[in-house]
């Protein structure tokens, strides 16, 4: 028996929209948060699918608080910090040999 989408869990109205934005190849996609509420299976399988998408001259932007995910994913980074942006770059410009985590606990600081 069908179930109206607001009935769904939220992982599964993550997955949803992910599959929406997903539906007619874009060139750029726009992600908030886009692991949150995913099971490990799903948010693997989001991975790469983002990096296809770049690897095919594509690009996303996507917020994330889970520095990780950024450090391993991203080509490119950039900090922001009550709404100016503080740092920006490569992956490797902006966090040298440091962490991605380090960089952004030490920008917090300023």
């Amino acid at each position: 028996m069908a179930e109206p989408i607001a009935a769904y869990s939220h992982g599964m109205k993550q997955k949803l929209a992910i599959i929406s934005a997903w539906l007619h190849q874009p060139k750029l996609i726009l992600m908030d948060e886009p692991f949150v509420g995913l099971d490990p299976k799903a948010s693997h399988l989001l991975k790469g699918m983002m990096r296809e998408v770049c690897d095919e001259g594509g690009a996303i932007f996507f917020s994330t608080h889970v520095l990780e995910v950024a450090e391993k994913l991203c080509d490119k980074v950039a900090i922001i910090k009550g709404g100016k942006l503080i740092r920006s770059g490569t992956m490797e410009e902006v966090k040298g040999d440091d962490s991605l985590e380090d960089v952004f606990l030490e920008l917090e600081g300023e």
